[in-house]
């Protein structure tokens, strides 16, 4: 497949949203930003919502003085679904994609975002890109995440264990719209974006690592699986519920 060198995606096409969530993450923002913003063409735009940083994170943004570069204010909740929800809804892109504060994009992904989503613009699409696993200092661990976690679609399967990594993802509008609000209580964000795109529309996960994610002490997610039984099973049970209530609105909203 076509790809670019990163140094600039082509205006002509759909908008491209990029989504990041931002609370105190000055120390790998920088170099973060520096990954995204080349790719971009001059009509994309990325949203950064931060959740009341009391770190340089607001003036490391600002440094790059780039028109499309948005900072809105965070939710002030201390939640990673909540300041990814904000992040979206301030987003105006036919196409979107989510971006953590301390990853890396690596060159052509943004150019495989638009060849395998504008021509399904229209639709409920979902694409889940692999990346490569670093630690902090930015040296590769594990050349593949998707191997990592055995991601790939699967309703029962993600429902049990969530392979649907936030930062991996990008989306059509229309399955944003269905996506939005946010229930209360899902566990992540991301599961429930894969999961309503594989219910209503289509889910497509491509093995080609455009990404570094960076794992160190600050992240707020990691590979352990909880095992905790009661709570996991009222978490599915509530995501099953919205799920449910979900659809049944989309089915009204579509007679």
């Amino acid at each position: 497949m076509p790809l670019d060198d990163g140094q600039g995606a082509r205006a002509a096409g759909a908008r491209l949203s990029v989504c990041m969530a931002t609370w105190n993450g000055g120390r790998f923002l920088r170099e973060q930003l520096g990954s995204i913003l080349p790719q971009l063409g001059p009509s994309d735009e990325l949203v950064l919502s931060d959740d009341r940083s009391s770190d340089d994170t607001l003036a490391v943004a600002r440094s790059f003085g780039d028109p499309r570069l948005r900072i809105v204010e965070g939710p002030a909740a201390r939640s990673a679904p909540l300041n990814f929800e904000n992040a979206l809804r301030h987003a105006t892109g036919d196409l979107l994609t989510l971006s953590d504060q301390d990853d890396v994009w690596l060159p052509g992904r943004v150019a495989l975002i638009r060849e395998r989503l504008e021509a399904r613009r229209g639709g409920l699409h979902l694409l889940a890109l692999d990346a490569r696993v670093t630690d902090e200092a930015g040296r590769v661990t594990d050349p593949s995440l998707f191997a990592k976690l055995r991601a790939g679609p699967g309703l029962l399967k993600n429902v049990y264990a969530n392979t649907y990594v936030g930062c991996c993802l990008a989306f059509t509008r229309p399955l944003l719209e269905l996506a939005l609000p946010f229930p209360a209580r899902i566990p992540m964000h991301d599961m429930w974006l894969g999961l309503l795109a594989e219910l209503h529309g289509t889910a497509e996960f491509v093995p080609v690592p455009l990404l570094d994610y960076r794992r160190h002490a600050g992240n707020a997610t990691t590979f352990e699986i909880e095992f905790r039984p009661v709570t996991q099973l009222r978490r599915r049970a509530n995501l099953a519920w919205n799920l449910a209530r979900r659809s049944l609105e989309r089915r009204k909203a579509l007679t």
